[in-house]
């Protein structure tokens, strides 16, 4: 988790103006389909739903969609210094005003208020994993089917311990319900910058001057954090102008995870096609050969492995062939595999001067090379799949892998928008579905890459896998 205090100045708005925001695709909102739909709005604390959601929120208001707001707690932390107000009057004051927010934004507010301590939701994820699907059966009693919920959260790496660990037990319940999954940043706007490149895969909700008013109606109805307590030390303004700017943009961002039942899969979703139209008018469309971050994982990643050289390794989904040409020179016979033509042209001009490495077109896990190996590496492409086919990936791994052969996995871990899965839950469905020894575990903000290693023909692991520490943990 990044550190950052409400005090500090962080990223202006102006560079967010700079950085390309506006440009973002826009989020698909069909007023015709939304009539029929629930949306579930989550709330750390009142305020959260205003600042990261009150112009979507609006926006269904006049679309007819069936919304209900869930807060977590009352904010009652929010001035733990104050010599005005105790944290239960503060407490009292913030519900208030939560309501008369929502009142701005929907027309006749169903919200629940879940009672549980500020500050202290990581604590508390049984409770929240209960009131949500409490919420979803009570949406789904109405006949819906699971794909037409959504729920709508904060973040998951917000960077507020709060917002983080709501945000994640949504994402845990869309993915395992099939819902879709809108994740609305709050704090994210003040600790990151337009280098990092989560915000580059959200998509923009564009709002009309009434959907405008609402909302900043509602923010301002949050007097207690908008406004000084009083002029005392420990009752400052916990949102003071620079920081609500973010929140007066004539959009909102959005992390977008699509349900379960809208074929956004990898395979399924004509993969080629998809990943071509990517590689369009440019040979590196994620800045593999330019990126410091891309450098950097490509290390680790190679640094990870246990064996210096392998009889023959598999890459899945090698993109440009970046990290192949790397990874070939280790093995006696490599092969590169992608689901993209286009991305493949480029991968073999880098392997050409290698005779030990070759390019075969395939969509897994539908299709798979022939032959056994010793390394299977799976980098960036795990999240592109349905949860039905990431199974049927890992089935291929475990009948392809050579006992004690080595599988790599390293993917990003902030969500990949339209798609279903994140890195955390290709991994964790890994480890869940294969079962083997963990060779090395490396874990940070933007990516996850760990070791697993096949057991041995007699059905444990290589004794000299399990002490390779890999690059951290």
């Amino acid at each position: 988790m990044v550190s950052f205090t409400h005090q500090d100045a962080g990223t202006g708005e102006d560079a967010w103006a700079a950085s390309g925001l506006a440009a973002l695709p826009e989020l698909p909102l069909d007023g015709g389909e939304l009539a029929g739909q629930a949306f579930i709005v989550l709330a750390a604390h009142p305020d959260d739903e205003s600042l990261g959601a009150g112009g979507l929120m609006a926006r269904l208001r006049g679309l007819g969609a069936r919304v209900t707001v869930l807060l977590c707690t009352a904010g009652e932390a929010s001035h733990p210094d104050s010599p005005t107000t105790t944290p239960e009057q503060l407490a009292a004051v913030r519900l208030r005003e939560f309501g008369g927010a929502l009142a701005h934004l929907l027309p006749d507010p169903d919200w629940r208020f879940l009672a549980l301590p500020d500050g202290r939701l990581a604590d508390h994820t049984p409770e929240l994993r209960a009131a949500l699907q409490h919420a979803i059966a009570d949406a789904a009693a109405s006949g819906l089917p699971a794909e037409r919920i959504t729920l709508v959260a904060p973040y998951r790496h917000d960077g507020h311990t709060d917002h983080e660990a709501l945000g994640a037990a949504a994402a845990e319940a869309a993915g395992a319900g099939g819902h879709g999954l809108l994740e609305y940043p709050i704090w994210y706007w003040l600790w990151a910058d337009a280098a990092d490149q989560a915000w580059q895969s959200w998509l923009r909700l564009p709002l009309d001057p009434a959907e405008r008013r609402a909302k900043a109606a509602a923010m301002g109805s949050h007097d207690s954090q908008v406004r000084p307590l009083s002029g005392q030390p420990g009752d400052e303004v916990l949102l003071p102008p620079g920081f609500l700017e973010h929140f007066e943009r004539p959009f909102e961002t959005f992390a977008w995870q699509r349900p379960a039942a809208s074929g956004g899969s990898y395979a399924a979703a004509d993969a080629e096609g998809v990943f071509d139209a990517v590689h369009t008018g440019t040979d590196d469309p994620w800045q593999y050969t330019t990126s410091w971050y891309e450098h950097r994982k490509r290390s680790l990643t190679l640094a990870a492995l246990p064996g210096l050289n392998y009889a023959a390794g598999l890459e899945i989904g090698c993109s440009i062939g970046t990290l192949s040409v790397e990874l070939a020179q280790r093995c006696a016979s490599f092969t590169a595999v992608d689901a993209s033509s286009a991305a493949l042209g480029h991968a073999a001009r880098r392997l050409a001067h290698l005779p030990e490495a070759r390019t075969r077109h395939l969509t897994v896990p539908q299709d798979w090379p022939d032959g056994r190996f010793d390394l299977i590496v799976v980098s960036e492409v795990g999240y592109y799949l349905s949860p039905g086919e990431l199974a049927g990936l890992f089935e291929r791994v475990q009948a392809a892998l050579l006992p004690g052969g080595t599988l790599a996995l390293c993917h990003w871990r902030h969500p990949i928008s339209g798609w279903e899965l994140d890195g955390d839950s290709v991994h964790a469905a890994a480890r869940r579905h294969l079962g083997w020894a963990d060779a090395g575990l490396y874990r940070e903000r933007d990516f996850i890459l760990e070791v697993l290693i096949a057991p041995e023909a007699g059905g444990e692991p290589r004794p000299e896998a399990a002490p390779v520490p890999g690059p951290g943990s």
